[in-house]
């Protein structure tokens, strides 16, 4: 089955006193979250969400990414999910104020 969107959230879990990190009960709460509306609203063959490892934006958790734009948002919370089902996925309009580019914030960083 070709889906319209797919939307990766992170569940990456790191030790403690590492690298921030997602968090596997925050990214499963919004994995469940996405899950219920995109089946409330009778996409769940159109749009596709689901867990991920690492998408490598720690600093700017919890994180997602939609494809097949490749737009990541950050900071991303269960109040945010209908908005971002409602307007991007949906109306194809990405959520501005969540979006982040961390590919040119963080160059060098991540090591």
């Amino acid at each position: 089955m070709k889906f319209e969107k797919h939307v990766f959230i992170c569940t990456n879990q790191r030790p403690e006193g590492g690298k921030k990190s997602c968090g596997e009960v925050c990214g499963m709460e919004l994995v469940r979250a996405f899950k219920k509306e995109l089946n409330d609203r009778g996409l769940k063959n159109k749009i596709r969400a689901q867990r991920a490892g690492c998408l490598d934006a720690c600093d700017y958790g919890p994180s997602i990414v939609v494809y097949p734009e490749g737009i990541y948002y950050g900071g991303v919370k269960l109040q945010d999910v209908r908005e971002i089902v409602e307007e991007h996925l949906i109306g194809n309009r990405p959520v501005q104020r969540l979006i982040t580019d961390f590919t040119l914030e963080s160059s060098g960083k991540n090591e």
